[in-house]
């Protein structure tokens, strides 16, 4: 059954709550976040996220608790490749680690919208047009075998993008970073600033990486508030996640094919959902066993140092 409007209502409370708490409270003044701190806040939202998936399970359910727990797993999996991503942005921009966190907490308010709007808008798609299922399948694993074979290798070049050619040609733009500010005004005229043409460029990421990871959600749940609010709580943790894993994440070099492999099954399961519908738990259980296989394989397959030409 699907939540009701309270439910709703008071899950944005507590979101907006929070992230009012963090902002105004714990990072109102502009710092580098530390390893021990990210950790931290990282415990913290995997806790209240286990918190939340025991109150699914106490008032909606076994099976929506456990489409809450692997849509959970299953996106904050995916969101590796966003780390990886903005760790990229962040260092191609030079943005200073203590102002980085501000452009992760504005990221999450437009990451709250379009992730309704994707969501919501994806299942009622399916609902309507049930074929459209086949689509996404078909899409994810597509996208599963290009990233196999790339090998998460792909390069990153903003100035390429979209969002970087438009704002440098209609907006009036700094030289240089303003401290953590995304405008100022000089002689009565407003200039945007690098950090806001970041801010955009994040957005732009994870607009691209919602169109995989939302599909792959809808795979596990059709229930748009469970959906949503697992999306949301892997989103929030991400920024922490992003200080704490930033570092490292190169090291886990098999970790990419994890995740190709993990969407390959995950189409696969869209496709022939018709003729047999893979458990949640088989599921919860293949996106773990993958993701913990690559760490392990990472870690016990130390990389061949590359030989200098000279």
């Amino acid at each position: 059954m699907e939540a009701q409007v309270t439910w709703w209502i008071g899950f944005h409370v507590f979101v907006l709550a929070m992230l009012a708490l963090d902002l105004g409270v714990f990072h109102k003044k502009e710092h580098a976040v530390s390893v021990k701190e990210s950790l931290i806040w990282t415990g913290v939202w995997v806790s209240l996220a286990l918190v939340f998936n025991y109150g699914v399970y106490h008032y909606m359910g076994e099976r929506e608790a456990y489409e809450f727990l692997t849509a959970y797993v299953l996106e904050k999996s995916l969101s590796v490749d966003n780390i990886f991503v903005m760790t990229l942005i962040f260092s191609y921009f030079k943005v200073e680690q203590r102002y980085q966190h501000r452009v992760l907490f504005w990221g999450i308010l437009g990451a709250l919208v379009m992730r309704i709007l994707f969501i919501v808008g994806g299942v009622a798609l399916i609902n309507q047009f049930h074929f459209v299922l086949y689509f996404f399948g078909a899409f994810l694993i597509y996208t599963g075998v290009k990233m196999l074979v790339s090998g998460g290798d792909e390069e990153i070049n903003p100035e390429e993008g979209f969002i970087y050619k438009t704002a440098k040609k209609y907006f009036r733009m700094t030289d240089k970073f303003e401290g953590q500010k995304f405008f100022v005004v000089k002689n009565n005229v407003k200039y945007m600033t690098p950090l806001f043409l970041v801010l955009l460029i994040i957005e732009s990421t994870d607009l691209i990486f919602a169109v995989d990871s939302i599909p792959a959600t809808l795979s596990v749940t059709n229930n748009s508030f469970i959906a949503y609010t697992s999306n949301i709580f892997a989103i929030l943790g991400l920024r922490s996640l992003y200080f704490a894993f930033a570092g490292v994440v190169g090291l886990f070099r098999f970790l990419s094919y994890a995740l190709s492999v993990v969407l390959i099954f995950i189409g696969v399961k869209m496709l022939i959902e018709g003729w047999y519908k893979i458990p949640t738990a088989y599921s919860l259980g293949f996106v773990l066993g993958a993701i913990a296989l690559s760490v392990i394989l990472s870690v016990a397959i130390p990389e061949k140092e590359k030989k200098e030409t000279k």
